[in-house]
């Protein structure tokens, strides 16, 4: 039972972590590890500065608090302080994965499932150093706050990932796919669908043409689209950036046009997959956050501290990677919301342009690049051969304000690979998504 200090504010975050990584390489078996750890995050606040401790021993975490308190000044009117208002003092428990969690099901089996799918990426004679990774993660976190949080819920996310060389006379091609699940199971019976991107990639190095660089109607699939909403605006929208940039502040006042009447960007930590936090590591719960809404800037995201600096309200995003760091301000999922077509009538009107399915990578804050992975013409309204893009680029506002066309549908997507970096946080698990995104003009190089 933890005592905590009248005087001062304190929470503790405790995560009780299991991860598996089983990789081959040209048929080879790479590395094969399950490693289960559990570390405690400990803070003080005066009011005036933030006591820090991270450890392992989660069994005296009475007595690391109280070396906290020992160094911190006590503090009567702790109760008042801006930050200390906003902390949330939430008390839930909440439990998705008890009856399924990845934990439960035997290495073998992880490893035969993997082993399984290796065999298709040998199929066409194009392929060379085929490798592939099966990955899971589950979690139980844990948190406790002097205010009288009590928060407990769980994580959990697997999947496979593939890559591959392909290569042919004097074509060359990186190919690679991947899929992230919440289950086991959603990983049994995709031999089709691997078999299908496999085929797919190889008919990309075989009949691909070079693009012809200019300025075209772009459409971007929800994984391109996804990108680019979380690294061209999303980061944007971390509030922390604007603390000590007052240009920043400037450009970025809520109730500014910043993109098309069309286009809403959201933000949410309670939809299920890789950016799941229904609370973040300061228990404040899930808030949907609309950052751009009608084309209008609608919002940004906060930890208790910018929330405070800027006297807004939380959002339920602060975040670390694990519990070696203190909690910034860091996205969950960020998506584009959907609009009124469906995929024929998003490219009906496009007498010569570009089809984005996917993507190697993609950056930017004022302006972004997206480095297109599969992409494919379209012509009179259809699509047509396979392009080779090597970017599109642009300024974020202005490419904001040209998309015109939304489909319905939205895909959400989660990965088991890879993660957002920032500082030197490196890795940390997002979502994002969208519908199939129509710009009316991109240049493309």
């Amino acid at each position: 039972m933890i005592q905590f200090r009248d005087g001062f504010y304190a929470d503790i975050r405790i995560e009780d972590r299991s991860r598996t990584v089983i990789s081959y390489k040209a048929g080879t078996l790479d590395e094969m590890r399950n490693r289960r750890e559990k570390q405690a995050f400990l803070r003080v606040y005066d009011g005036k500065l933030w006591y820090y401790a991270s450890v392992t021993d989660v069994d005296h975490l009475q007595k690391t608090l109280d070396g906290l308190y020992a160094a911190a000044t006590e503090n009567p009117h702790i109760l008042e302080d801006p930050v200390v208002r906003r902390f949330e003092k939430n008390r839930a428990s909440l439990s998705n994965f008890a009856d399924c969690s990845v934990r439960d099901v035997p290495l073998k089996d992880k490893q035969a499932l993997l082993l399984s799918y290796l065999p298709l990426l040998k199929e066409d004679s194009c392929i060379t150093l085929p490798e592939g990774s099966y990955l899971d993660r589950n979690s139980q976190f844990c948190f406790l706050s002097s205010l009288g949080a009590e928060i407990s819920y769980d994580y959990q996310t697997c999947g496979l990932t593939f890559s591959f060389s392909m290569a042919e006379g004097e074509k060359k091609f990186s190919g690679h796919w991947q899929k992230g699940g919440t289950r086991f199971e959603e990983l049994q019976g995709l031999e089709e669908t691997i078999r299908a991107a496999v085929r797919e990639q190889a008919y990309f190095l075989r009949n691909s043409v070079p693009v012809e660089p200019g300025k075209y109607p772009v459409v971007l699939s929800p994984e391109a689209a996804g990108v680019f909403a979380h690294e061209s605006f999303g980061h944007k929208s971390e509030s922390d950036f604007m603390l000590s940039d007052e240009s920043m502040k400037d450009e970025w006042q809520l109730g500014k046009t910043v993109g098309s009447p069309i286009l809403s960007i959201a933000e949410y930590g309670g939809i299920p997959g890789s950016g799941y936090v229904p609370y973040d590591d300061e228990g404040t719960a899930a808030h949907k956050n609309y950052l751009i809404k009608n084309g209008v800037l609608a919002g940004r995201l906060h930890s208790a501290a910018t929330a405070a600096a800027l006297n807004e309200e939380l959002t339920g995003n602060a975040r670390a990677i694990d519990c070696s760091f203190e909690p910034i301000v860091r996205m969950t999922t960020t998506y584009i919301e959907g609009g009124d077509l469906d995929f024929d009538e998003l490219i009906a009107p496009i007498e010569k342009g570009y089809f984005i399915k996917t993507i190697r990578h993609g950056s930017g804050m004022s302006t972004f690049t997206i480095a297109p992975s599969l992409a494919y013409e379209i012509e009179n309204g259809r699509l047509g051969r396979p392009v080779q893009i090597s970017v599109l680029t642009g300024s974020v506002f202005e490419t904001l304000g040209l998309i015109d066309g939304l489909t319905k549908d939205v895909e959400m997507l989660s990965f088991v690979s890879g993660g957002c970096g920032k500082m030197e946080q490196m890795g940390l698990p997002v979502g994002f998504g969208g519908p199939f995104v129509r710009v009316s003009s991109m240049n493309v190089q």
